[in-house]
């Protein structure tokens, strides 16, 4: 099964390695790994997505807490929302673009550039609906394309105040690092 996390860790050099280490010690495969800043300043927002049964990924959740610059850790994947992202660069012909242009529009997708018969277009969704876009691009020739990987986020009736946590941890680990040194 599918286990989503969110991860509020420290913003400093070496943090995502050492999350991706310990997933490596434990021989866990991560799916999908997203990494960004999140609403508090010097503070990330990672959101991990492995495949784990329930007694394992209580496990994992557990084991990100040791690793000293992880601030705080939530499994959302009962109670969340997600969406991928995908840009896509696709040639057409001629004849071929404004059908193109008509597929994107009808399936929610946005054409971010355009330059002769070569499209940009940004498609966002879960995961089931970007393969299913891409899918429909089959008559078409797909140049490059790039996928952001799983984001998510806590439902909004969810209580997920992680960034309010994140400070505090942030300001506790501060403030415990100050007193060693004085």
């Amino acid at each position: 099964m599918l286990n989503t996390f969110v991860a509020y860790v420290e913003d400093k050099p070496g943090v995502l390695a050492r999350v991706a280490i310990l997933f490596r010690r434990r021989a866990f495969n991560i799916e999908t790994l997203t990494v960004g800043h999140s609403e508090t300043p010097g503070v990330s927002r990672m959101t991990i997505v492995v495949n784990a049964d329930k007694d394992s990924a209580r496990r994992i959740e557990a084991t990100l807490y040791k690793l000293v610059n992880v601030l705080w850790v939530q499994n959302v994947t009962d109670s969340c929302v997600s969406r991928d992202l995908a840009l896509l660069k696709v040639n057409a012909t001629t004849e071929t673009l404004e059908k193109l242009i008509e597929i994107a529009n009808s399936s929610g997708a946005q054409v971010v550039e355009q330059i002769g018969n070569t499209v940009i277009v940004q498609v966002t969704g879960t995961e089931g609906q970007i393969d299913a876009f891409v899918a429909k691009l089959g008559g078409y020739r797909v140049v490059e394309m790039v996928r952001t990987g799983h984001i998510a986020m806590a439902r909004c009736g969810e209580s997920f105040p992680a960034g309010q946590r994140a400070s505090l941890a942030k300001q506790q680990n501060n403030n415990a690092q100050s007193a060693r040194y004085s």
